[in-house]
């Protein structure tokens, strides 16, 4: 019978860029932080070492598909003759920002280290994530973290965790063309903490997204009459933070229906850390 594990969406509170290594990758801060919005994995484990996916990816083919790739990635470097049926119920929104196909990744290497009985670290894990993507790790670690470098320098964090109404525009954003359009800011001054925690901050990719995307423009114009609009990653959701729940639900139900919007609560530890915990 299939267990099934939770691959939790991800916010980034700011996204600054300061520079630029002479490999092409470029150097960030950032926070992430979790929230309750979640894709679900069901991994059947099997015996005959087959890493089969059982529910289909629209425009993603099964070689490429992120949980396919972390589980024979996990089984290459373990060596075991396990294999899994792997599943996935697809909730978080593609290009959207939140992480989703990171997040799936990490959970499905959690989730088979455990099953698979095979004992790897938290930072083994973490390498193999790293090969899949830069926000894998985060994922895995299962904790709000302040990241630098390429975004593997990692150093906890403990926020508030606020309620937040997100909105989800009708587009999906393209990241790669963001990072080499000649207008982005690369040279951000290095902060703190302090700096975060003080507002002074901003996420580099907004004014191109929104220069782009007519959609995420019209969110964060609609919201910004109720709180300050963000946009997480590069795009393409957005989210504005709320003293309470019932504040965010009043502002959804003024939502324009034609913008996807819910509520959601920010999450300091990744739920995928219980179900890990009580699985154990």
């Amino acid at each position: 019978m299939a267990s099934i594990w939770p691959a939790p969406a991800k916010l980034n509170l700011f996204l600054h860029i300061t520079g630029q290594r002479d490999d092409g990758y470029h150097l960030l801060q950032t926070i992430f932080q979790f929230i309750d919005f979640k894709d679900e994995i069901s991994i059947d484990v099997r015996r005959d070492g087959i890493i089969r996916r059982t529910t289909q990816l629209p425009g993603v083919s099964e070689a490429n598909d992120l949980v396919i790739r972390a589980a024979k990635l996990l089984q290459t470097d373990a060596g075991t003759g396990f294999g899994a049926d792997i599943g996935v119920n697809k909730i978080l929104p593609l290009g959207g920002g939140l992480g989703g196909g990171s997040s799936n990744a990490a959970t499905t290497l959690v989730a088979l280290n455990l099953l698979w009985e095979l004992n790897f670290s938290t930072d083994q894990l973490c390498n193999l994530g790293l090969q899949l993507g830069a926000d894998v790790p985060v994922f895995v670690r299962g904790e709000a973290v302040w990241a630098e470098g390429v975004g593997e320098k990692f150093t906890p964090v403990t926020l508030n965790e606020p309620w937040y109404l997100l909105l989800i525009p009708a587009c999906h954003v393209t990241t790669a063309e963001l990072f080499h359009d000649p207008q982005l800011t690369r040279d951000c001054h290095p902060i703190t903490i302090r700096n975060f925690l003080s507002g002074q901050v901003k996420n580099v990719f907004e004014p191109l997204v929104r220069e782009r995307y007519p959609e995420v423009d019209t969110a964060m114009r609609w919201v910004s009459e109720f709180a300050p609009a963000r946009m997480t990653g590069t795009g393409a959701c957005v989210f504005a933070e709320f003293a309470t729940q019932q504040a965010a639900q009043k502002a959804l139900a003024e939502c324009p229906q034609d913008i996807q919007a819910r509520v959601v609560r920010a999450q300091n530890r990744s739920p995928l850390l219980d179900a890990l915990a009580s699985s154990s």
